[in-house]
């Protein structure tokens, strides 16, 4: 599972060749979450302030993600994405 980012406790991964739609993982503690990049929509609980800035920092870096699925798909390794600040 590479990580692309961590920030604020948060860590943020996509596996590889993982199943569509496209999506990243996110963990904060023992919460995990999943963030589908078409429409941002999320699966599983965070606390609401760890959320907000999950979805903060997908709006920031959306097209990055896109690619880093790609990369994914292909099992190459994803860029890092800068974390938010």
């Amino acid at each position: 599972m590479p990580v692309i980012s961590r920030f604020l406790g948060i860590v943020i991964a996509m596996y590889w060749n993982d199943h569509a739609p496209p999506h990243f993982h996110a963990k904060y503690g023992e919460h995990e979450i999943k963030v589908f990049l078409n429409d941002g929509e999320v699966e599983g609980s965070f606390p609401r302030r760890a959320l907000k800035h999950v979805l903060e920092w997908y709006e920031l870096h959306r097209e990055e993600l896109l690619v880093n699925w790609q990369l994914c798909e292909r099992n190459e390794a994803p860029n890092p994405i800068e974390p938010l600040e």
